[in-house]
């Protein structure tokens, strides 16, 4: 709560918009159930690395939990991935409300496994990151509404992370940041596609887990997220997504990353992701690539 409160206290602009928006947006004691789930199952995109709504690697307009525009809903998840070199473990919750806000935290652990005793960290040092995010709504619909107007929503994420002595070390000018997003997401249903495109403005390093900006380049640079979705069923989509990344740091090269996936949604409140992702180079250590698997509860 100390770090939450800390964040909201940094940012007074945006979350008074977004407070007001929520306020607004709650809804009355004797209307419909708060926890409605009326959205079609997968509508609501899964937890992506960063904890918000959308993809695997990228961020959607979606908006987390499976309430309509009547309630409120909920979502959790757990994701692991197994690159060649690394492991990656990340944990969070999101709350939707109406399907116009949406308030997320997530807590990443990046292992470094054998790596750390080569970069002089010791075997097994592990890089922590907490990340608070929020995502408004602003026009459009994923499934209703005109073909050619998506669900437009813009949103924010503050990444901290918990190894400021390292991240300055290896060259990051600051161990906190804030990226700024806008995102656009259709559903045709009639083609059982949907198409998201992202554009992100950062200057993390290796997603914020080695601090921001560095040598190369300090201040936030315009970055791209585009995914690509086909519904099998209405409970099973394969898909895949492509995020470009700024490459600031001086000791090592930053690659964009990829991704192949396939959601299941076994029941209708719970999805299990796998994904084939590839994330180049880290560290100096080339080729990080392997396998994700993330698991969601939505409500």
């Amino acid at each position: 709560m100390t770090a939450l409160s800390g964040w909201l206290a940094s940012w007074p602009g945006a979350f008074s918009l977004l407070l007001c928006s929520a306020l607004t947006a709650a809804p009355s004691a004797h209307a419909d159930p708060v926890l409605d789930g009326g959205k079609l199952v997968l509508t609501n995109g899964i937890s992506t690395i960063e904890g918000s709504s959308g993809g695997g690697l990228a961020s959607w307009a979606t908006i987390a939990g499976m309430e309509t525009d009547r309630g409120i809903g909920i979502s959790a998840h757990v994701t692991a991935i197994e690159l060649a070199d690394y492991g990656w473990q990340s944990h969070g919750a999101a709350v939707g409300i109406r399907d116009r806000v949406e308030l997320a935290y997530a807590r990443q652990d990046f292992d470094t496994r054998k790596v750390g005793a080569a970069l002089g960290l010791g075997a097994g040092y592990k890089f922590n990151q907490d990340i608070f995010s929020a995502k408004v709504r602003l026009v459009g619909d994923v499934v209703y509404g005109p073909s050619l107007l998506p669900q437009i929503s813009v949103g924010l994420q503050h990444k901290r992370s918990l190894d400021a002595a390292i991240v300055k070390a290896v060259g990051a000018a600051s161990p906190s940041g804030t990226d700024f997003t806008v995102s656009a997401t259709k559903l045709f249903l009639s083609q059982s596609v949907l198409v998201n495109a992202t554009a992100r403005l950062t200057n993390a390093n290796q997603f914020g887990l080695l601090g921001f900006g560095g040598a190369n380049q300090r201040a936030r640079s315009l970055q791209f997220e585009g995914s690509v979705a086909y519904m099998l069923t209405s409970r099973l989509v394969i898909g895949g997504e492509y995020r470009t990344r700024p490459n600031n740091l001086a000791i090592a090269r930053e690659d964009d990353a990829h991704d192949l996936f396939v959601a299941w949604a076994f029941v209708r409140n719970a999805t299990v992701t796998a994904a084939y992702a590839d994330v180049g180079s880290i560290a100096t250590f080339d080729g990080q690539r392997g396998g994700l698997v993330s698991l969601q509860f939505a409500f």
